[in-house]
């Protein structure tokens, strides 16, 4: 039998994660030794025993296996916390096609150790009767007011802090360091870690589950284990059922987390759950300094926090009882990773709960098309919740208006006729109205009308987006220059900003009705630390009327005054190139509809669109979600798109063009030769220009593999790492991976 290598860490505080050292394992622990287990090495020249966690094992040595030393021994035959999130990033490793530690670097939620913030302060070591001898003693020595001061303050109290001590009783540090060096005092550190959700304003709860609410409740919490899919429509109250299953987890001695999209992550969600688990719950966003996320990770390890409320990065808080996972808007498309490892949270949560044996809850008003599937199909347990949980409170009325028939009437306005006179009915009802539009920036792409010339970015080959300020911008790079005001094609001063954006639209908006107040959310707007809230609370308290805005405002926000949602423009998202265009547009308008009358007084709803006969504009209006899975389903069927098949694209980046291409072609002819020997039933599409086939000046090249069985696309990963040195000529290439991708490459 060959000999077999440990690969190990010494350190996962992350800061040497990337300092892997290679051991022997001794035949007699073979058998034992498993990814993520902690051992006993003998480290550095004078070999002292020191430990260290396994991420890898391996066949191969990676230099002079004479010189490789032994492991000395398993110190844990259990696994830890941090043993079982080195087994989390190895199954993402060999599933996502990244490196071991680039996993690493996902799995623990910190980039750098940030120093905790610590408060000094001084404790007595003297007992009662000692203290008051020497407080005597100093009060007749007039020189020794300062020593006084103290000791009568430590006549009442144990403790004082070093602020207090030096600010308010005026003692100096001289004073302090002479009663420390005579034994009558000690200097204490503690650290403080910051809580992001202190100080939140709520309202007490009184939750009333209803009986569709507690039937849910009472049969995932009867469950246990396994996954669970509730497809509750807007304002069926999916929130109440999940503070209610956490609430038994955590009365269970287990803990939680709670996965949200990171733009639904806002204090008013948050003070929902802060009124019921008070401090035992935190948060993490982006919006977060380094040394904040850094307390939260460190809490967790204390034990002081049960329940973690966050975007995808959540999924990797150290919890030592994790009990339950819970993905709201499981939909959303921000759980799928943008870089590598391009993982899915969905798919690395029900990993997570089966190495704790806990339970995973899939919560959405528009499932995805996937997970609805599998609900079917009976790997997921499907609860539904059919009715709005406010007894007053009712789906909206949805009417749709053809834009086509509108431009032959010469209404060129953003505003149909209809959510014209419906948006003056509302302003002089005192109501609030929502304006959704799924666009950012001033306008769209400049172009020539006399030639049709695009300015595109220099770097990325995509065009650059027009903002009030009169800057054009790369909304990929940052890149940004001037307005033209001449076509640098032909000539023609025919140039100018087409499309439409939230700051027009805003613009727009004042001028139709000059008497409303108006507020804008989207990313520009929200770029300052706790700007989303201030924006939200302004709202929901009546200091505007007209609320215009990006997806951000349709992601499970609550505004009882709201009483008509008019989406601008529902076409923008449906034809884009891309399988998930029908989806993504029937999850929006769906969404966005939502949030019209969910208070006591009845909601309208008015979508604007060139295709009002399309299945995801109907079913929407509708509010049918059976409707649009049956003819989505259909379509993904027809034309071989996830979940009816699965999908690897392999995209090849290299900044010269030529190797870009060469590399793809190799590996194209490498896919052509396992086709005909290894793996069969593959559909191979490409090699192609990526859809931004430049960026950053990176050449981008892309081949998609489709097949019916997701495990022989994982096997053609892995045969394709396994001869990546055949593909890349030099280390400027690289390579990845990515499965049943949300995004067109």
């Amino acid at each position: 039998m060959p000999d077999l290598y440990a690969d190990i860490i010494v350190d996962i505080s992350v800061a040497d994660l990337d300092r892997i050292f290679q051991y022997r394992i001794p035949e007699s622990l073979i058998n034992q030794l498993v990814i993520g287990m902690q051992v006993s090495i003998p480290f550095g020249r004078g070999n002292r025993m020191i430990m260290g966690y396994v991420v890898n094992i391996t066949e191969t040595a990676s230099y002079d296996a004479g010189k490789i030393k032994d492991i000395a021994g398993i110190i844990n035959q259990e696994l830890t916390v941090e043993s079982q999130l080195i087994q989390l990033a190895y199954q993402i490793k060999n599933a996502y096609g990244s490196t071991m530690i680039q996993a690493l670097k996902t799995v623990v939620p910190v980039k750098r150790q940030i120093k905790a913030v610590e408060t000094k302060f001084y404790r007595l070591k003297l007992d009662i009767g000692a203290l008051e001898a020497l407080y005597n003693e100093n009060v007749k020595n007039k020189r020794n007011k300062a020593r006084s001061r103290l000791l009568a303050y430590f006549l009442e109290n144990k403790t004082i802090s070093r602020t207090m001590a030096m600010n308010q009783l005026k003692i100096s540090k001289a004073t302090l360091d002479s009663l420390i060096k005579d034994g009558v005092i000690e200097e204490m550190t503690e650290a403080n870690y910051r809580n992001p959700v202190k100080n939140v304003i709520y309202d007490k709860p009184v939750t009333r589950l209803n009986e569709e609410q507690g039937k849910i409740v009472e049969d995932i919490s009867s469950h246990g284990t396994g996954v669970h899919l509730i497809h509750g429509i807007t304002g069926s109250g999916k929130t109440e059922v999940y503070i209610e299953l956490i609430d038994r987890m955590v009365h269970r001695g287990y803990q939680v987390i709670m996965l949200i999209p990171e733009i639904s992550l806002t204090m008013q969600t948050v003070a929902r759950f802060y009124a019921r688990f008070g401090e035992r719950i935190s948060i993490m966003n982006s919006k977060l300094s380094a040394g904040e996320r850094y307390d939260q990770y460190l809490r967790v390890k204390r034990g002081d926090v049960d329940i973690m409320i966050g975007p995808r990065s959540a999924l990797f808080m150290p919890f030592k009882k994790l009990g339950m996972i819970i993905i709201d808007e499981e939909h959303d498309g921000a759980y799928k990773s943008e870089t590598m490892p391009k993982y899915h949270a969905r798919d690395v949560a029900l990993w997570r709960v089966k190495m704790t044996g806990g339970c995973l809850v899939l919560g959405s008003a528009t499932p995805s098309i996937e997970s609805y599937q599998k609900a079917l199909d009976g790997k997921y347990k499907l609860h539904e919740l059919a009715h709005r949980a406010k007894s007053a409170s009712y789906l909206p009325k949805v009417s749709i208006v053809d834009l086509r028939e509108e431009f032959k009437l010469k209404n060129k306005k953003i505003f149909s006729r209809l959510l014209y006179d419906k948006m003056n009915e509302k302003l002089e009802k005192k109501e609030q109205i929502i304006l959704f539009l799924n666009r950012r920036g001033y306008a769209g792409f400049v172009s020539c009308r006399n030639c049709g010339y695009v300015l595109k970015c220099k770097h990325c080959d995509i065009s650059l987006t027009a903002h009030h300020n009169g800057r054009l911008k790369c909304h990929y790079c940052g890149y940004e220059e001037g307005m033209v005001q001449t076509c640098p094609s032909c000539g023609s001063k025919y140039i100018a900003a087409f499309g439409m954006g939230t700051q027009k639209v805003e613009f727009m908006v004042s001028e139709a009705f000059p008497n409303a107040r108006v507020l804008r959310l989207d990313k520009d707007s929200t770029s300052k630390k706790d700007s989303m809230e201030n924006i939200l609370r302004r709202f929901k308290e009546g200091e505007a009327d007209i609320l215009v805005g990006t997806q951000m405002i349709v992601k499970g926000h609550d505004f009882p005054d709201v009483t008509l949602v008019g989406i601008l423009a529902a076409d923008l998202s449906m034809f884009s190139n891309d399988y998930m265009a029908g989806e993504r547009t029937f999850q929006l308008l769906t969404q966005a509809a939502g949030r019209a009358g969910r208070g006591d007084k009845p909601g309208e709803v008015i979508i604007q669109t060139y295709n009002p006969e399309h299945y995801s504009i109907t079913a929407a209006r509708e509010q049918d979600y059976k409707a649009f899975f049956g003819q989505e389903i259909a379509y993904r069927r027809l034309m071989k798109y996830p979940p009816a098949v699965n999908i690897l694209v392999i995209l090849a980046e290299s900044p010269d063009e030529k190797e870009a291409d060469n590399c793809v072609n190799k590996i194209k002819t490498f896919l052509c030769a396992a086709q005909e020997t290894k793996i069969g039933g593959m559909e191979i599409i490409g090699p192609a220009s990526a859809y931004i086939s430049k960026g950053k000046d990176i050449y981008r090249r892309v081949i998609y593999i489709k097949h019916q069985d997701y495990n022989q696309l994982v096997m053609m990963k892995d045969m394709l790492e396994n001869n990546i040195h055949i593909f890349k000529i030099n280390k400027q290439i690289n390579i990845q991976f990515d499965f049943n991708p949300m995004t067109i490459y």
